[in-house]
């Protein structure tokens, strides 16, 4: 499936960035907590994508695009908090929300095709 290698090099540049953030964050800007929260999910996000590449059936590469599609969702929440409480500026957690929404589309319309082509 053609979109798997556009989600699996989006959500891996994805990754890449969340790495590079959270480098930034601990090193620069000495914040461990909360840069820790959206390392753990930022980069799980490829991980589980990957998962469900291998799954057995398309009810288990379902059910792991699901989890992938949740993970992309918490990287918003942890950017938002940074940028409210001044660890981002403005410019970094637009860029980063950007990303993340747009793995969130590809996810979402990827589950809607899979749930369609079950039906």
């Amino acid at each position: 499936m053609k979109s798997e290698n556009i989600i699996q090099e989006r959500s891996f540049a994805f990754a890449i960035r969340i790495v590079r953030l959270y480098k930034y964050l601990s090193e620069e800007k000495k914040e461990f907590v909360m840069s820790k929260q959206l390392l753990r999910c930022g980069t799980s996000i490829g991980a589980n994508i990957e998962e469900s590449i291998g799954g057995q059936s398309d009810k288990d590469f379902l059910s792991k695009l699901s989890i992938s599609y949740k993970e992309a969702r918490e990287p918003m929440y942890w950017i938002k908090l940074l940028l409210a409480t001044d660890y981002l500026n403005k410019e970094q957690a637009e860029s980063m929300l950007n990303d993340a929404e747009e793995l969130c589309n590809i996810l979402g319309k990827i589950q809607i095709t899979m749930k369609n082509r079950n039906s």
